[in-house]
């Protein structure tokens, strides 16, 4: 149906290379990523970075899908997704993903968004790609 493509170059090698990302929208063109932008606070991004970006932007919209295929026509959504990176022997792990979503869609109640919020949270492409524990954690005002 869809194919989406980046590009990474890394040039040196571990702690002292740089790395450059470019994905096919051209979004991100030549954008600095390595050691210290992944495990320091060094500007550039990184995969956990872009990871959390992309399941945040992926749920929010499936959520926004669920409602107006609800009948709702108007509302706001804005999630946080906090990806987890931990040490897993000699390497790492991506362990989880949490997102924490403010909403305020009106006339729609508690119960009826939190089925709809966890239906999306579950059956967004990206959550279904992650293989790490997901949390989910909603208000809305």
């Amino acid at each position: 149906m869809t194919t989406r493509t980046a590009t990474a170059r890394y040039v040196g090698l571990g702690k002292a290379g740089q790395g450059h990302l470019t994905t096919q929208s051209g979004i991100l063109t030549d954008t600095l990523y390595g050691f210290n932008t992944r495990f320091g606070d060094e500007p550039g991004t990184n995969p956990e970075e872009l990871i959390a970006a992309a399941h945040a932007g992926c749920f929010t919209m499936a959520l926004s899908f669920a409602l107006a295929s609800a009948g709702f026509e108007e509302g706001t959504l804005e999630t946080k997704a906090a990806v987890k990176l931990e040490q897993d022997g000699a390497g790492f792990t991506i362990t989880r993903s949490d997102l924490t979503l403010t909403a305020a869609v009106p006339g729609i109640s508690q119960a009826q968004f939190g089925e709809l919020a966890k239906g999306a949270e579950k059956n967004c492409p990206v959550s279904k790609l992650l293989g790490a524990e997901i949390t989910l954690d909603w208000t809305l005002e």
